[in-house]
């Protein structure tokens, strides 16, 4: 499953995630990167609400099926986070994690690291941290 997490403290708004999204999916907004959080699917609003089936999961994104989308706009108006567009053609588009693609552009893109393809990542570095602390205070509580 794939999913994508950010570290905001890491952003340096450099924009190079917004210009090489081929969905034109992603916006920096006061150093915080904003895409769509791809929900599960029993509450993703999008999915649940479209006439014509056209959203459903992949491997943990939640993809537009371009051919099927009416352009009703009813998935825009849903999302909470107010990050599906419709395109040029009437069709509603958002993220879809490069899901045809090894890694999203916008991860590839990053230069700080601060988008991840996956909470994992963030996780380890959270344990490590705590870890250290921990150490840290068993050597102060020694002496």
């Amino acid at each position: 499953m794939r999913e994508l997490v950010s570290k905001p403290e890491l952003c340096d708004e450099c924009m190079k995630c917004e210009r090489n999204c081929p969905q034109n999916a992603i916006r920096i907004i006061n150093g915080v990167p904003i895409f769509c959080l791809h929900c599960t699917p029993d509450k993703a609003p999008c999915l649940n609400i479209c006439p014509e089936e056209a959203i459903y999961e992949v491997e943990g994104a939640i993809i537009i099926e371009e051919e099927k989308c009416i352009g009703c706009g009813l998935c825009r108006e849903v999302c909470p986070i107010g990050v599906i567009n419709l395109n040029e053609k009437g069709v509603a588009t958002k993220c879809d994690l490069c899901i045809d693609l090894d890694e999203p552009c916008c991860v590839l893109s990053c230069p700080t690291k601060a988008l991840l393809v996956d909470s994992e990542e963030l996780l380890t570095e959270k344990r490590e941290k705590i870890t250290q602390e921990l150490e840290r205070l068993k050597l102060i509580m020694k002496h």
